[in-house]
């Protein structure tokens, strides 16, 4: 019988096991990632082996030192001291402040198992004592998760419901994306990629004739395995390049004025803008080509292109990841609409093709196993990337979504799945604000920056370790995800260690219904069995389920068009918006009194662009898009990722003219600065980047040359230079897109990098 694995990068079949475990492709993807398959190895390296506690705490009690975090050494514990010392933090800090002290971080893709997903069993745990602090839509689409539902759908009923990769081969003619669709990020899922078909889905619209069109900073964000013209425009642009083809469509009468008044509302609103009615300026062609760098004759023919053919309008989810992130979604939406083709067979618009493998992809969709995660009664939130302006202004207000909240005084941090010091922007400025709070309780599989300025660290199992459920909406197998190796050292799973806080805590019961961890897995597979038959799939006995290893659940003849009953009949099937129409003027919006978003699509210039006057001093706009050797900084330290090194740092791409203009040379190691820091990287010289771009992918673990006072980093992480501010008041999403720096060459010989190696760590008997 075969042995499957499920990971975020798609289904892997264990061979050799148990004597010699490697992970092989799985014969049903037709493109594997290779990212898996450096998962064994990485798995034994940099592990937390042990319950470990930072010395002043185990010393002189918890809270003591905490701006020594990251500085001084670890001592490696047992389990019931680690776990004693945890549970007495929680036990005061909320007997002494009550739950809103509480901060419930995990933000991360901790595992594609449905039960042993870190989020879920943290929350869980955090609910069963009363509720905790928690944070609300994502670093990857913060304004667009705001944004949509008041203006055409959630993101999250959008993101299953694309249009299907066959019916685009069949139907469209023109595809046009701004921002690519890179099958780098597509290799990963939520709960696991069965079938990555982003290559073969493009390969087979380019052979069938579809036209393509890459508006984009770089060329390769998009492979057709064919020609396609590359339209190299300035980063944060988007929004202008936009409106300048919506006003060409509008100055031709190209646009659908029939589709306008039918299925939206505030065209008018909105035609006023664009004409230069209201502010007397018209988003012409010529306009828009002054913001973007884009020829006005490119921008008119892409206009006549599009109002010929039946077209796929898409933009990437980076484009949000901005200062007024918001608008190029709501821009793309409504130029959609003046096109008039939303609802038909290859037409319409995509909200992040290639930004995971979800989208295109149709098979049967049911919510599969997911483990309750309770309810707690504290309301205190954020907007997941404004966690430096939690622990820096407590009770002070910010504004999200129309309302008006208030900072929560954090004096717990407990973190379990992710890496804030990876995923979050302006390093500096976190640490700083991380080493205010009295206790922070990690689990972590590695020494990665999130440990190391950790009070306590649990030293957690990986997906390999332990025996799970995968499964992922739309995606076709449900995978029985059998442990491959026995934990490496003294590692628990979150689950086994939330069941022993929970008994130190009295919440025992409540968090374990005293089921094991087996009894969890048998409980979430049957408890999704009604869910699957609505949807057609009639699924195995778990015990059948489990001797197989693997169900598909695939039908014949499948296919999607987004939005296509919304189409046939916007009476009877409505939009959840409040007008239940394409809303391209909001009145909830311009309600809400924004300056920074508006009633309608906007161009606004952001606070840091090739245009601005700050690019005089730092000239380059850097990229931060994820890299295609790890997710995020998972596996950074990873055969496949440290592969992909210079001289042990992260490659920046830079356009070969900018680098000999700066005596740069392909290798050389350059400093990447500006006023919120810097880091070191590699680099890579190209003529498929824009002049005045630069991209650095993230994923380096942090770096600092000096710990007591984090801002240079040596191994390459944008985040020391990113910028963290909200992109708005209306949704408060990350930025990291949106920054401007100097690249020049290192002079002299670079530091050495020590991402991978291991903090100081002494065991208890040795102490002086």
């Amino acid at each position: 019988m075969r042995r499957y694995t499920s990971t975020h990068w798609g289904i892997y079949e264990v061979v050799g096991f148990p004597a010699d475990p490697r992970l092989a492709a799985f014969d049903g993807d037709p493109d594997p990632s290779d990212i898996g398959f450096s998962m064994l190895d990485a798995v034994r390296r940099l592990r937390v082996m042990r319950p470990s506690v930072r010395r002043s705490c185990l010393e002189h009690g918890m809270g003591a030192a905490p701006e020594l975090r990251g500085l001084e050494p670890f001592v490696e514990v047992d389990w019931d001291t680690a776990l004693d010392l945890a549970a007495g933090a929680l036990r005061s800090t909320i007997a002494d402040h009550g739950n809103r002290a509480v901060f419930g971080g995990s933000y991360g893709w901790g595992s594609a198992g449905r039960f042993h997903h870190a989020q879920s069993q943290i929350h869980r745990f955090l609910n069963c004592l009363g509720g905790y602090v928690r944070h609300t839509d994502s670093y990857s689409l913060g304004a667009a998760r705001v944004l949509m539902p008041h203006i055409v759908a959630p993101m999250d009923e959008l993101i299953v419901e694309h249009t299907s990769w066959n019916v685009m081969r069949d139907h469209t003619e023109l595809f046009v994306t701004f921002g690519g669709v890179p099958r780098k990020n597509a290799q990963v899922n939520p709960g696991g990629a069965g079938e990555h078909l982003v290559r073969g889905g493009l390969a087979a619209m380019a052979r069938a004739g579809v036209e393509f069109v890459n508006v984009s900073p770089v060329r390769d964000d998009l492979d057709t395995g064919a020609a396609f013209q590359w339209v190299a425009i300035r980063p944060n642009t988007d929004t202008a390049m936009m409106l300048g083809i919506a006003h060409e469509l509008h100055r031709n009468g190209s646009h659908d004025r029939a589709f306008l008044e039918r299925y939206c509302v505030g065209f008018d609103r909105f035609e006023r803008y664009l004409t230069g009615e209201d502010d007397g300026v018209p988003k012409d062609a010529q306009w828009a080509s002054a913001i973007t760098g884009v020829g006005p004759q490119v921008i008119v023919d892409l206009a006549a292109r599009m109002a010929g053919k039946r077209t796929m309008l898409n933009v990437a989810w980076s484009l949000q990841r901005a200062h007024h992130g918001e608008q190029p979604f709501w821009m793309l939406v409504t130029l959609a609409a003046m096109l008039g083709q939303i609802g038909l067979p290859g037409g319409g618009f995509g909200v992040g093709y290639g930004a995971t493998g979800v989208m295109g992809n149709a098979n049967p969709r049911f919510s599969g196993p997911t483990l309750s995660q309770g309810r707690g009664t504290i309301p205190d939130f954020i907007p997941v990337a404004r966690i430096a302006d939690l622990l820096e202004r407590p009770g002070e207000t910010f504004s999200y979504n129309g309302s008006s909240y208030q900072y929560a005084p954090i004096r717990l941090i407990i973190w379990a799945g992710g890496n804030p010091f990876h995923h979050h922007q302006d390093l500096a400025r976190l640490a700083k604000a991380w080493r205010t709070v009295p206790h922070v309780i990690v689990n972590e599989q590695f020494w990665t920056a999130n440990a190391r300025m950790a009070d306590i660290v649990f030293p957690t199992t990986t997906t390999l370790e332990r025996d799970d459920v995968g499964f992922a909406t739309r995606e076709r197998y449900m995978v029985a995800m059998k442990k491959v190796i026995e934990p490496v050292g003294e590692a628990k799973s979150d689950y086994e260690i939330f069941s022993a806080l929970s008994q130190r805590l009295g919440v025992a019961q409540a968090f374990t219904e005293s089921r094991s961890e087996h009894d969890w897995l048998r409980h979430i597979y049957d408890d999704c069995r009604p869910r699957a038959r609505l949807a057609g799939i009639d699924l195995p006995s778990f015990d059948d389920f489990w001797e197989a290893g693997l169900i598909d659940t695939a039908r014949a003849d499948q296919s999607l068009v987004m939005m296509q009953q919304f189409r046939d009949d916007p009476t009877a099937n409505p939009l959840r918006t409040p007008s239940g129409r394409i809303e391209i003027f909001s009145e909830r919006i311009a309600g809400f009194g924004y300056d920074d978003c508006p009633g309608h699509p906007k161009w606004m210039e952001p606070i840091e662009w090739l245009g601005a006057g700050a690019a005089q001093e730092r000239p380059f706009h850097l990229i931060s898009d994820q890299p295609h050797t790890k997710l995020h900084s998972q596996l950074d330290h990873g055969s496949l990722s440290m592969g992909n090194r210079i001289h042990g740092r992260e490659p920046v791409l830079m356009h070969h003219e900018d680098a000999a203009a700066l005596g740069i040379a392909h290798g050389d190691i350059v400093r990447v600065f500006n006023d919120r820091g810097s880091c070191l990287a590699a680099a890579v010289l190209s003529d498929g980047i824009g002049r005045g771009v630069a991209k650095l992918s993230t994923g380096a673990w942090l770096d600092p040359a000096d710990w007591r006072d984090i801002r240079d980093d040596k191994h390459g992480n944008p985040n020391m230079v990113t910028l963290d501010i909200g992109a708005s008041a209306l949704s408060q999403g990350c930025i990291a897109q949106t920054c401007l720096v100097a690249i020049e060459k290192f002079a002299g010989d670079p530091p050495a990098v020590t991402a991978h190696t291991l903090p100081p760590i002494v065991e208890r008997e040795s102490r002086a």
